[in-house]
């Protein structure tokens, strides 16, 4: 399924690219929760020594702050990772998007990103804004022409079918970014209904929320993050992007990466089923049945109050 760098973390092909990336990746969401900047750091450096070179970020996470903390703890080390940001336009044209980049690369203290997502396509109509004349899409060409991209790719949380809208364009991703759990596989399933079409398009896959997002599904008991992060990566996925906001989970999801073994169709199969009765309403995938998990940049284009408001 895979080699190994010189860390003992597996390595797999980023779909059609020829590149070869880190089978975990180093969640910058996460990141931006550690609350003393150089603590946060000194835990990106640490991912990176211990051989976590995939390194996942957003333009819109903690207004910035995650791209500010991964700039400063890669600066003297771009060439040892591959280095991923997201653009949040929600819908909006691709100036917007450019200016979001110029951001991101001066955050991040470098000159060009190996991939560049569109983040969060949570809405029904962003594939359709997207695509559009002077949309985010047209952004995705510019600065691959530029030389400030290499690669392309989208995300989202939400519904499969979201994401198959964006697939039907027929545009040249080269990945997206999508839930996978061993919950997802039994609730309107991006496993079961994305995954494939995204194999047969030779789109790496890359997975999230492994945990449900916030841990829950191990936190009650259901599944233990270890179970859960290893059928993750059994999957058909090029990398499996991991919160880590403590050297304590870092230690954690290293020691599944280094002795990673993939599960068997059998104990996958094992596994899904006994999850399969708490998957049915959805209570560990909250980023399926509420808004809790959309960002407040796309609520504010689309006119939904942010998460305070709502909570207020």
């Amino acid at each position: 399924m895979s080699n190994q760098n010189s860390s003992g973390i597996p390595l797999r092909p980023l779909g059609r690219t020829g590149v070869d990336v880190t089978a975990i990746c180093f969640g910058g969401y996460h990141l931006g929760l550690v609350e003393d900047d150089n603590e946060a750091i000194h835990l990106a450096r640490q991912a990176i020594d211990a051989g976590i070179t995939f390194l996942d970020n957003a333009w819109e996470y903690h207004d910035g702050r995650s791209e500010e903390l991964m700039g400063r703890a890669i600066e003297g080390r771009r060439d040892e990772v591959f280095l991923m940001t997201k653009v949040c336009t929600h819908g909006r044209d691709r100036r917007v998007a450019m200016r979001q980049l110029e951001d991101s690369l001066r955050r991040l203290r470098t000159d060009y990103l190996d991939l560049w997502q569109v983040h969060e396509v949570v809405y029904d109509n962003e594939p359709e804004m997207h695509f559009a004349k002077g949309g985010v899409i047209e952004a995705l060409d510019q600065a691959k022409r530029e030389g400030k991209v290499r690669f392309v790719g989208f995300t989202g949380h939400k519904s499969p079918a979201l994401h198959l809208k964006m697939l039907s364009y027929d545009y040249p991703f080269d990945a997206c970014q999508l839930p996978l759990n061993c919950f997802d596989a039994s609730f309107r399933s991006f496993e079961q209904q994305v995954l494939p079409e995204l194999q047969r398009r030779g789109v790496a896959a890359i997975g999230m929320k492994s945990l449900g997002g916030e841990g829950n599904m191990a936190l009650a008991g259901a599944v233990t993050a270890e179970e859960a992060l290893r059928y993750a990566m059994s999957l058909p996925v090029a990398t499996i992007v991991s919160g880590m906001e403590s050297l304590e989970v870092l230690r954690q999801n290293l020691s599944v990466a280094r002795d990673f073994a993939p599960m068997s169709d059998d104990e996958m199969r094992r596994l899904r089923e006994r999850c399969a009765a708490l998957a049915g309403d959805g209570r560990f995938e909250h980023y399926k049945t509420t808004a809790k998990y959309e960002g407040p940049i796309g609520r504010q284009q689309h006119g939904f109050p942010s998460q305070a408001e709502l909570e207020a």
